[in-house]
């Protein structure tokens, strides 16, 4: 772990973006240490898009409804939520100038929050990086229960109709690995996200499932579009985090996260 302030070079987006593809990030010690450090853990958590586990309890909530999913509505309350003093922990590792960076980078787009909002006041949610066909989850929140649980599962079904192939969590705790989240080597992870990047190999990916259930009604035809457009995304190197509309239903989404795929890397 090396600290950025040791290393003489300023911290920007494009530097962080850099660091991202090359598989580091960053975090602060606490929020009132200005530090950053760059880390590069030697397991590395993934979700596989192709195996994600969403318990049955949850689908109930999702098919349920009574919430809205919003995506880059509200940076600041996402990371003020995620940010924010919760049960067993006191502290928090985003301080000012992480706030800052990210801040910049959904500004340039390659940045986005996924929100879960009842009755007018967002009660949930994730943000992450973008870049080529990989998603870097960093934090996310909940104020009500199962609210982080629901931002998840609709990244994943935004993730994979919108073309992508890997799903970074950093770490794995408890929480992810109910949904199916692993420990890759970090060679592993490397091969993973070379292929993820612009230029990289699709037959690398740490899931090859082709995007193609559901719009927002769901419709067969809506979802065969949806597949032919993540599949041009993809063979492009760029992955489309917006492919997805915003009021895709809930029975779409859950199709989405629920379809597999028997070809490509195996992770098992």
């Amino acid at each position: 772990m090396t600290s950025i302030d040791d290393v003489l070079i300023e911290i920007t987006p494009q530097v962080l973006l850099k660091a991202y593809a090359c598989g580091i990030f960053p975090m602060a010690e606490s929020a009132e240490d200005n530090a950053l450090y760059w880390i590069e853990p030697e397991r590395r958590g993934v979700l596989p898009l192709d195996r994600v586990h969403v318990p049955k309890r949850l689908a109930r909530t999702i098919r349920g409804g009574g919430f809205d999913v919003k995506i880059d509505h509200d940076f600041e309350g996402v990371i003020e939520g995620c940010a924010a003093p919760r049960s067993g922990r006191r502290s928090t590792w985003i301080n000012g100038r992480i706030r800052s960076l990210y801040r910049d980078l959904f500004a340039l787009g390659h940045c986005h929050t996924v929100e879960v909002w009842q009755d007018g006041e967002m009660t949930g949610g994730l943000y992450g990086v973008h870049l080529g066909r990989a998603f870097f989850g960093e934090s996310m929140f909940s104020k009500a229960r199962d609210a982080s649980k629901i931002a998840l599962i609709y990244l994943v079904a935004r993730l994979k109709y919108g073309g992508f192939t890997l799903l970074d969590t950093q770490f794995v705790t408890g929480h992810l690995a109910r949904f199916g989240a692993i420990e890759v080597s970090r060679p592993e992870f490397q091969r993973y996200l070379e292929a993820a990047l612009p230029g990289g190999v699709t037959h690398g990916s740490i899931s090859s499932s082709a995007p193609g259930a559901g719009s927002a009604g769901g419709g067969a035809s809506a979802a065969a579009g949806g597949a032919s457009a993540a599949g041009a995304s993809a063979a492009s190197g760029e992955a489309s985090f917006s492919l997805l509309a915003e009021d895709a239903g809930a029975e779409a989404v859950l199709q989405l996260v629920s379809q597999t795929s028997n070809t490509g890397c195996s992770t098992a």
